[in-house]
């Protein structure tokens, strides 16, 4: 950042952060009011998260807190320009960026504006002049002008963009920049994803309902799941890798609780359409409005819906926006899809097979301590067993073990958790239950008690035995992802002869018929 008019970071103040995706490192007074201005413009419409520091700074020390923004930053852009050698406090950025590369694997993407790349990679013609300076004045300590020429030569080297010629225009010039940077963090962000097992395979399957490769197509698929099983995860996933190819996009998220406060459907209905229209919009929109919609080519997720009352508010039918428009919906209860989504575009999130479920427990209770992977493999076995492939309880349970200083530790933790099962895991998979209706939570909690495994046949008489309505009240269940059916056969004696039948049974995860004899536990009933 330099001194005269800045280098790098956000308008005013820029909040804090705990993480950036960019860092921007320019000369003001070259390129502030242009280029980079116009940069951070773009890069913040596609919802890439920018530190710039637009405040004028004095004295000789770069501050901690820039210091700070580079190390949080997954990728530098270095603007050199005319002037930019002139300012010690873009060389000592440049300098510290350059010891984030060699250390943390920090990206960098030099950009030559009106300055030929090898005067800066040997410090000719205006840099000559800066650095005649500069050993003027650090003669004392001229070891720090040393570093600074390296700085220079090094990121010059490095591949990137030059507009020393200016050929092509700036808006062109600033277009590949955000390009280049997005297919970086989309590549990062596979990276990120190695943490994540089984995801790739289920993102391609989304992938294929969404129809990428089909352009004029309007598609909405709706993504469903029980509580944990990683629905967000996976919207989110395919939502940072495809919104570049839209012309807008907006995630919003947790569209069930945020409709429920005050005025919260129509601040969900406001950010929507201003992520889409890039300005502020007042409620009811108009015809104009709607217009612009539909020539808009859009990418969105609502997350956690459970009313197709609130898909219908915040996105219409398919006429509302532009040809080549996507809709994600995720959702507990696949009733809502149901007016919205066809049958065929609905993704439904299994658990985990056994083999993946156990390198995601190792990823987060061992990491990378193989010596007690191998050590612990039948208690980690036994803690995998206990999520029974749900990706929430698999990551919860391994953060907690990984806590364990021993063998008996771990033992200690399995009978707690018989006795006092996980909040965390037990306050996601609650919000199902809680949305349920009066007849469904007692149907609900008479199987997780009583009928898990019994015939449907059986289930339902009984239920409706005490006054339950069992056939819709089944149904709702199955759609909450609360409960399934299982299809098996059995052999029935008749007229002495053995004839195999088909045989349908009810079905509950084993975390969730724990849940439902807390309940039933904390209503004071103890016969479950």
């Amino acid at each position: 950042m330099d001194i005269a008019s800045s280098s790098s970071s956000a308008a005013d103040n820029p909040p804090r952060r705990e993480k950036y995706d960019v860092f921007i490192s320019f000369r003001g007074e070259d390129t502030r009011l242009g280029i980079t201005s116009h940069l951070h413009a773009a890069l913040l419409q596609k919802k890439i998260e920018t530190y710039i520091d637009y405040k004028l700074q004095s004295g000789e020390e770069i501050g901690p807190a820039l210091l700070q923004a580079i190390e949080k930053s997954t990728i530098s852009v270095i603007i050199f320009s005319q002037n930019y050698a002139s300012s010690t406090w873009c060389l000592d950025e440049l300098v510290h960026i350059l010891k984030c590369n060699k250390r943390d694997g920090q990206i960098v993407i030099p950009v030559f504006y009106d300055i030929n790349p090898s005067d800066v990679r040997k410090q000719h013609g205006s840099y000559a002049d800066a650095f005649a300076q500069l050993e003027k004045r650090f003669d004392n300590s001229i070891d720090k002008v040393h570093k600074w020429r390296d700085a220079l030569t090094t990121a010059a080297n490095l591949s990137g963009f030059d507009y020393s010629n200016k050929s092509g225009t700036e808006a062109n010039l600033i277009q590949k920049v955000v390009d280049h940077i997005w297919a970086k963090m989309c590549r990062e962000s596979s990276c990120d994803l190695k943490g994540f097992v089984g995801i790739e395979s289920r993102i391609e399957q989304i992938e294929s309902l969404l129809g990428i490769h089909l352009p004029d197509a309007c598609i909405t698929i709706g993504i469903w799941g029980m509580g944990g099983i990683g629905k967000t995860t996976l919207a989110e996933a395919v939502f940072r890798r495809h919104s570049s190819k839209f012309e807008a996009s907006c995630f919003l998220k947790n569209v069930k609780e945020n409709s429920e406060q005050a005025g919260g459907l129509d601040h969900l209905e406001k950010t929507l359409f201003k992520e889409i229209l890039k300005e502020e919009v007042f409620l009811p929109v108009g015809s104009t409005f709607q217009e612009r919609f539909s020539r808009i080519k859009v990418l969105i997720v609502l997350d956690d819906v459970s009313d197709s009352f609130l898909m219908e508010r915040l996105t219409g039918d398919h006429l509302r926006y532009g040809s080549g428009s996507r809709i994600i919906i995720t959702t507990r209860d696949r009733g809502t899809l149901g007016k919205t989504v066809e049958e065929d575009n609905i993704y439904e999130v299994e658990v985990l097979k056994s083999d993946d479920a156990l390198q995601l427990f190792y990823s987060r209770a061992f990491k990378d301590n193989s010596t007690r992977r191998t050590n612990y493999k039948e208690l980690a076995e036994k803690a995998v067993a206990y999520a029974k492939g749900v990706p929430l309880a698999l990551t919860v349970l391994g953060s907690l073990f990984f806590n364990c200083k021993s063998k008996e530790e771990w033992e200690d933790e399995f009978k707690k958790l018989k006795r006092f099962p996980n909040e965390d895991i037990q306050k996601v998979l609650r919000i199902s239950y809680d949305r349920l209706r009066e007849n469904e939570k007692e149907i609900f909690l008479d199987i997780a008690c009583f009928h898990k495994g019994k015939s449907v046949v059986e289930v339902k008489r009984m239920l409706e035995v005490r006054g339950f309505f069992a056939t819709s009240g089944i149904r709702i269940l199955i759609e909450m992802s609360l409960i399934s059916i299982d299809s098996e056969m059995e052999t029935i004696e008749m007229d002495d002869l053995q004839q195999e039948m088909g045989r349908e049974t009810i079905e509950m995860h084993d975390l969730l018929q724990e849940m439902g004899r807390k309940i039933v536990q904390e209503q004071g009933n103890s016969k479950c």
